[in-house]
């Protein structure tokens, strides 16, 4: 599942301090999350992903939630119940907090990312369970490049950025924290397109991905995102293709939208 979250959040060279004028509280977007098995895409899971309010001593923030679990069905073959978690500044969905909590077919995984924007830092804690049911646990700091965030953030910011200002085949990068790795991620714009969806026909931007130095991601413009062209920007339909396979998600549900 992790592939399928990296496939739809690693676009566009973003900037720390974007101006957030496209999510709202409350917005809630549901997907249904499709894997090629034995050459027909079938429907697995479902992501889910939701804005709420929370309000610490300090200030009030934005938690970005997506989560993921396979259908019942499913579970015997293969059970996931993955969570991520991002919480931003609700005015330019700067990071302060990222979780991430996995268990994918008896693997479990943790991964907590504390920012300290101001020395270019994370807090990092990671978890792992061993296989005799056990604990490992590992602390440290780890440096990273101003603007750099993690991938629900970056999923968000996307939906931020003046994509009808770019020209087609505009590329950039940035990065990405993941799994205590700074990643550079490639974006081409390849222009728009008009989806039939559960929520109706959208014109769309699609963008395409390219993820340098690693083989998650296969193939030349086969990772493309269709974001609806209006001031929503709400993800629409995502196509991956990995290195155990391929597969889509396609949106179930739209609510909340700020626009």
């Amino acid at each position: 599942m992790k592939h399928i979250l990296v496939s739809i959040s690693l676009f566009f060279c973003l900037s720390l301090f974007a101006q957030n004028k496209t999510i709202a509280f409350g917005e809630k977007l549901v997907y249904t999350a499709s894997y090629n098995m034995s050459g027909l895409l079938t429907d697995i899971a479902q992501v889910t992903m939701e804005t709420s309010k929370i309000k610490t001593s300090k200030s009030t923030l934005m938690r970005l939630k997506c989560s993921a679990s396979t259908y019942s069905s499913f579970d015997s073959f293969f059970k996931i119940r993955d969570l991520y978690e991002s919480y931003v500044s609700p005015s330019n969905l700067t990071p302060y907090l990222y979780k991430r909590e996995i268990d994918e077919g008896g693997y479990y995984k943790f991964m907590q990312y504390k920012y300290r924007h101001k020395t270019k830092t994370v807090n990092s804690v990671k978890k792992k369970r061993r296989s005799d049911g056990t604990i490992w646990e590992e602390k440290k700091n780890v440096s990273i490049n101003p603007g750099t965030k993690d991938l629900v953030a970056t999923l968000y910011t996307l939906r931020n950025l003046d994509i009808d200002k770019a020209n087609v085949g505009d590329s950039s990068s940035f990065k990405v924290l993941f799994d205590n790795e700074e990643s550079t991620v490639v974006f081409k714009y390849l222009g728009k397109e008009s989806i039939s969806s559960n929520i109706g026909r959208k014109e769309c931007y699609k963008i395409a991905i390219t993820l340098k130095g690693s083989d998650a991601l296969k193939g030349n413009n086969t990772n493309i995102i269709w974001l609806t062209a209006d001031a929503n920007k709400v993800p629409l339909l995502a196509k991956f293709k990995i290195p155990v396979g391929n597969g889509e998600l396609k949106i179930k549900s739209a609510t909340g939208l700020k626009h």
